[in-house]
């Protein structure tokens, strides 16, 4: 299952011409794509899917939805890390 996980932007900087930021989920930190949401400023939180910032929201939509999220057993799921391929 893909859902979008709101997050709040710690970083935020440009790489090879691409809006890119550290996002916080709880205690778990990712490198997400910010081109779809560039009045992202440092602070916001923001809804990600499968690594890219899709809309920004305020702090407590952000916090209700990942409660509810984490309720519905779902969190654990989406924000593990990719499997490696066996070599």
């Amino acid at each position: 299952m893909c859902l979008a996980i709101p997050g709040k932007l710690l970083t935020k900087t440009n790489i090879g011409g691409v809006a890119v930021g550290q996002v916080q989920f709880g205690g778990i930190k990712r490198e997400i794509c910010l081109d779809f949401v560039p009045e992202a400023d440092l602070g916001d939180y923001v809804l990600v899917h499968v690594g890219f910032a899709i809309s920004r929201l305020d702090e407590a939509e952000a916090r209700r939805t990942y409660e509810l999220l984490e309720q519905m057993g779902v969190l654990e799921e989406e924000l593990l890390p990719p499997e490696q391929p066996n070599s």
